[in-house]
Formats: structure tokens, sequence, C-alpha cells
């Protein structure tokens, strides 16, 4: 053979065992795929470890849901008095309505109070059965602080929520963002009998409550 030939033919056995390297070996075997053509022919995947497949029904909830209720997102700005003016302006109750296994997402924070220790809150839930049937309490946390984030997955069809209690001085507003599956309940209704006005700015939010000092 002539040298030209034999030259022209090494040269190109060594880019064609170059592009076998770089498009088949390194990605088949060393995850690396500089050419890209791991990803378009699959060879990538045999580097790869078998899958771990987790059964979603495993466990003891659903990984995934679907609602009937639609998806919401709410602002409730609560306002509270202060202690020197009586339970009735100073802590109340607030829930929502939600069926069993539906999901809240959640985070309120305390403004105008400076010490954790002046405010508390019980977060809870309950059925609402009719008279003289038994009631299903469920209790979550209970505790001093001025913020709270997290979710709640509803273990019954019922009104889900919180107890604030304001033991300061001054009054304040408890600014609650809400987002999952779930509906408002009405002024008035149990688990709202303070009348909360969802949506409105803390000086409209509880129309039953005329304390200037609330309004201000």
């Amino acid at each position: 053979m002539p040298r030209g030939r034999l030259i022209a033919a090494v040269a190109g056995t060594l880019v064609l065992a170059a592009l076998v390297v770089l498009g088949a070996v390194l990605p088949a075997e060393f995850d690396r795929d500089p050419l890209g053509t791991g990803r378009l022919t699959g060879l990538s995947r045999l580097w790869a470890p078998d899958d771990l497949e987790v059964d979603p029904r495993s466990g003891s909830a659903a990984r995934a849901r679907e609602y009937a209720t639609p998806f919401r997102s709410d602002v409730v700005e609560i306002p509270l008095g202060g202690f020197l003016e009586g339970a009735e302006r100073s802590e109340l109750e607030y829930k929502v309505r939600m069926a069993k296994d539906a999901t809240l997402i959640y985070a309120w924070e305390v403004v105008g109070a400076a010490d954790a220790r002046d405010f508390h809150f019980d977060q809870h839930g309950h059925t609402t059965p009719a008279p003289g049937q038994p009631m299903t309490v469920a209790t979550y946390r209970q505790s001093f602080g001025l913020r709270q984030q997290g979710a709640l997955t509803a273990p019954f069809d019922g009104i889900q929520g919180w107890q604030f209690s304001n033991s300061s001085e001054r009054p304040v507003v408890v600014r609650l963002r809400l987002s999952g599956f779930y509906e408002l309940v009405p002024p008035g209704r149990p688990g709202n009998e303070a009348g909360i006005v969802a949506n409105v700015p803390g000086a409209r939010a509880r129309p039953a409550i005329s304390s200037p000092q609330l309004r201000d």
C-alpha cells in the first residue's frame, strides 16, 4: 500500500475510534456525553442505575389526590383588641370548611405585637354534627407565638382553623394567608361566629367591632 494511503487509513481509523469513544463508550459507561449522541440514542440510560419505583398508594395517605372543591387563595385580616377590652374583642375563633383529605396551606403573622408570650393560638378542627350527635375533634397545636406556617390535611369533613387570643394591652391584626381546597365560612356561622370578612383591610374585616383603636 502506498505510504499516503496508509497514513490516510490510519488517520481515518483513529478518527472513527475517537467518534466511537465520544459518541458511544463515554455516554454508556461513564455518563459523559460530549457529542449529545448518548441522549439522542438512549445510550446514556445504559450507564444509569435501575429506577426504584415507589407505589404512590403506599403509606397512610395518598401521595396524589384530586378534589371536587376548586383551588382558591385568600388573605384574611383578623383584628383583635387588647385584653383590657375583654375576651369578646381580644380573642376569637376563625376556621374554614374542608372535606376529608383536602389540603390547606397556610401562613399567618401578628401585626402590632412585640412579645410572642402575649399571643396564644390553638390550632384545631372539628365536625359540625346535628344537635344531639357526637362531635369529632382534632387538636394540632397549642402554643404562644407571633407566626406560623405549614400545611394541613383534614382528617374528616368539618371546619379547621384557629382560636387566637391577644393578651397584650395593644390591639393587633392577625394576617392569615390561605391556599388550597377549602371553603370560607360565612360570617356568623360555626367557625366564623365573630363575622370576619375575608379579602378586605383589617379595619373593615370585623364589622361587629366598632372600637376606634381597631379602625386606626
